[in-house]
């Protein structure tokens, strides 16, 4: 398993920006394809955006794309994800996640590994 820890949440007004990111660790991070996913309270967990292990292909939520970037640097071993436009129902807990191979895909089932989340509230 791959181990992940997100970190870059917080509390941010609406229109503004936030830069996520997530450390990799135990399992060589460029094997795997990688994605974010979101949960609201009382909600459920629900795709943002996926990226391929080299980077080359991403995919998106109709509901962020415009908005999010999801990029990797595989010599860091770090998944990013920038918001920006946020607006308050971007609000969650944001976790990111390593697929079981090097594609992407938007269902959880997909995806090995998970971190603990990171906050992100956006206030209006």
């Amino acid at each position: 398993q791959v181990h992940l820890v997100e970190s870059g949440g917080g509390l941010v007004q609406a229109g503004g920006s936030l830069r996520l990111s997530c450390a990799a660790s135990g399992r060589t991070f460029s094997n795997f394809g990688m994605g974010w996913f979101r949960q609201a309270p009382g909600k459920e967990r629900e795709f943002v955006a996926a990226i391929t292990w080299n980077g080359v292909s991403t995919l998106y939520a109709d509901s962020v794309k415009g908005r999010f970037t999801i990029s990797r640097d595989n010599t860091k071993n770090t998944l990013y994800l920038q918001m920006n436009s946020l607006k308050p129902e971007d609000t969650a807990v944001y976790y990111c996640a390593a697929h079981r191979g090097r594609v992407y895909s938007s269902r959880p089932a997909d995806f090995g590994s998970w971190g603990q989340g990171t906050q992100v509230t956006v206030s209006s």
